[in-house]
């Protein structure tokens, strides 16, 4: 298997919303990005397939050393293998990686966030990053539109934290800050517990709104010069802000399952934004 097969068997094997904005890329775009997400992926797996923290711990610091002889020129993981020789094109640089690292490396060490700008840090350095190097895999051009992607980053992250929030408890985090969850009155147990109520319903209901007005403030953001090149950015936001009026018209119920879009209705919404550049 060559790095680039390692890379996309990875990407597609993850079932992500991603991939499907990834599909109507020019092939050298598409396999940068599908190699960047690869890592991304690898990095994410230690922490979800977590069992010993120690073990996951000397993982990320098995990483962080090869991201730094990747960029030294000796490269041994298929997916760096498959990524070096697109980075210096694509502006990718070692602080872009080590900062993914650094954001699951906090998963090891915290498992609460005591109120937004804490999470707000942890969602950049997951998301917010993620978002500024995809922007550029796609076609930058104008430097406003970085603060597009970290914005975008951010509400897609949120709309993860609220969709996998029963699945998160499972593993005993909780990504919802401290401070909302006394403001509605839901404690802490209650939610490893997945136990539901109508003040988590209203605790869920502030953080959707949120969501959604971090997508407003991203499209805002995006510069009229670069939102032709930012089209799978514009796929990811329409597939994600979809799956979350999905949750809403649920009620919020993500304690006990983990709601999704078929992959036939993320392609429409891919090809509509492709098709017709809208959400």
């Amino acid at each position: 298997m060559t790095p680039q097969d390692y890379v996309q068997q990875k990407a597609a094997a993850s079932g992500s919303s991603f991939y499907y904005a990834f599909l109507f890329l020019p092939p050298h775009k598409r396999a940068a990005i599908t190699a960047f997400y690869a890592f991304c992926r690898e990095i994410d797996d230690v922490v979800d397939d977590m069992v010993d923290p120690s073990v996951a711990s000397s993982k990320l610091a098995w990483w962080q050393a090869e991201v730094g002889q990747a960029f030294a020129g000796q490269p041994s993981h298929p997916v760096l293998q498959a990524l070096m020789p697109l980075a210096f094109e694509f502006k990718i640089e070692q602080r872009h990686l080590q900062s993914v690292i650094d954001g699951c490396q906090m998963d090891l060490t915290q498992t609460r966030y005591l109120d937004y700008p804490g999470l707000q840090r942890y969602c950049h350095l997951v998301a917010g990053v993620v978002g500024e190097v995809a922007a550029q895999i796609f076609g930058q051009t104008v430097p406003q539109t970085t603060l597009y992607a970290h914005k975008l980053g951010q509400a897609l992250q949120l709309t993860n934290i609220i969709r996998d929030v029963g699945e998160d408890a499972g593993r005993g985090r909780i990504y919802l800050p401290v401070n909302e969850l006394q403001r509605f009155e839901v404690k802490a147990h209650e939610v490893l517990k997945r136990s539901y109520s109508e003040r988590f319903t209203a605790l869920m209901q502030f953080q959707a709104q949120r969501a959604h007005s971090l997508y407003d403030e991203a499209l805002a953001l995006l510069p009229a010069a670069d939102r032709r090149a930012q089209k799978p950015g514009l796929m990811m936001a329409s597939i994600y802000r979809a799956l979350l009026s999905e949750i809403e018209r649920d009620n919020f119920q993500v304690l006990h399952q983990r709601i999704s879009l078929t992959p036939l209705r993320k392609l429409w919404l891919a090809w509509k934004v492709q098709a017709l550049g809208r959400m």
